[in-house]
């Protein structure tokens, strides 16, 4: 990959596109999702062979694929729909894996056939599927019962979670594999999101170690993601250097022992592109009550709903008065639901048209946004190359009612009687 040149966006640079696009509106600045990968791929420079494939449920826009393919990302999906995105994107089925949970066995049968490549986290389903289609390459997703990420709420790891096989299963499906006859190309775990403890993490990797020796024909093991990014100053995030010197090293180890250099995979979302992404939102009202100050603005979690059910922490600060004396204010929507974004929080004085920026907004922000109270989506921007691109056009009332079906109930009147 060449050099990358950073110009990093201002304040400046965030204002104009909000008056040129509109508030609500969504910006990406590419140039940062390009180096988050760089870092990634420094990180595990030491392994022979690696493969990073983009988590596209954590934003899905066909702009921001085609600029991670430009850097020789593969992606991962969840959903057929993701996997046809993905195809017009323009990534070749061997670039695309798709993990799917409790979807129909049609559906896995379907996404074969597109020639992707097929992770199954369900014996059922994988016996279904082994014993119709022996020949068809299969990874498997492993639950280690680890739990590495931070967050209850985003960890996938433990006992109970509905991902992946358990590690305490493994003798039913050896005999499953050997039964059919099919082909394991390939083991995987996802431990959950915001991974603090690179130790906790190494420990899941043995233990992937240890069930990948089971398997004589892998091409790889794909060690999932979860790496924490900073949310606030001072935050703590995962030690990518530090996990790719001590993974790298252990990965190798195996590597030669298997005698046989397979691909060390990983499927990050979050790390690639949520630092990249700026929510934009105008005020439309400063309202003063007995004890709090609100500052009311032009979206709600229909726009952003991580704060509201994930209890995720978004930095807010006011770029129309960067300046400006710090006051208190409750940051919250104009939907009709309880949606505040921030409690109590030191912002620059805020008045009514000031445009308000959320910080962290480039991952599960969008792409989970919805038309609750019949509200538009916001547009999307990706700043590249010192440059504004729209990606996504705003909503309008016509998309919201685009599918639906108005069924005339009104009284019919009687048709005269003819004599």
């Amino acid at each position: 990959m060449s050099e990358i040149i950073i110009v990093l966006m201002k304040n400046t640079d965030l204002v104009k596109i909000a008056n040129e696009f509109g508030s609500p509106v969504y910006v990406y600045d590419g140039e940062k999702i390009e180096s988050q990968y760089k870092r990634l791929t420094n990180a595990f420079k030491g392994v022979k062979h690696l493969k990073i494939n983009y988590a596209v449920k954590a934003l899905s826009n066909i702009s921001i694929l085609k600029l991670l393919k430009t850097l020789g990302s593969g992606i991962d999906t969840v959903s057929i729909q993701e996997v046809q995105l993905g195809l017009e994107a323009g990534f070749s089925p061997n670039q695309i894996i798709y993990t799917p949970n409790g979807v129909s066995l049609d559906e896995i049968e379907e996404a074969a056939k597109l020639g992707v490549k097929i992770n199954i986290d369900n014996l059922s389903i994988l016996e279904q599927f082994g014993t119709k289609h022996p020949k068809t390459p299969v990874c498997i997703r492993i639950n280690p019962h680890v739990m590495a990420g931070g967050n209850a709420n985003i960890s996938v790891g433990h006992i109970d979670s509905k991902f992946g096989i358990s590690i305490h299963q493994i003798p039913h499906l050896l005999r499953i594999v050997e039964n059919t006859k099919m082909n394991i190309n390939g083991i995987h775990m996802h431990t959950g999101s915001d991974i603090l403890d690179i130790d906790v993490f190494l420990y899941a990797s043995e233990i992937l170690f240890e069930t990948a020796k089971q398997f004589k024909n892998l091409e790889f093991i794909d060690f999932g993601s979860g790496f924490k990014v900073p949310y606030k100053t001072g935050d703590i995030e995962t030690n990518i250097e530090e996990l790719g010197k001590k993974l790298s090293s252990k990965f190798n180890a195996f590597c030669e022992d298997y005698g046989k250099d397979l691909t060390l995979a990983f499927e990050p979302g979050k790390f690639l592109v949520s630092e990249s992404g700026h929510f934009l939102t105008k005020v439309n009202a400063v309202k003063q009550t007995t004890s709090t100050v609100f500052a009311q603005v032009d979206s709600g979690f229909n726009h952003l709903i991580r704060p509201m059910f994930y209890g995720s922490h978004h930095e807010i600060d006011n770029i129309s008065n960067p300046n400006g004396r710090e006051r208190f204010y409750s940051v919250v929507g104009y939907i009709c639901e309880t949606d505040t974004f921030g409690n109590n929080r030191r912002i620059n004085e805020i008045k009514e048209g000031d445009i308000l920026r959320f910080k962290n907004a480039g991952a599960y922000c969008f792409s989970m946004a919805s038309n609750y109270n019949s509200r538009y989506r916001p547009a999307e921007v990706l700043w590249y190359r010192d440059k504004a691109h729209l990606i996504r056009k705003r909503e309008t009332f016509d998309d919201i009612i685009h599918n639906q079906i108005a069924v005339d109930f009104s009284p019919q009147k009687k048709k005269a009687a003819t004599v």
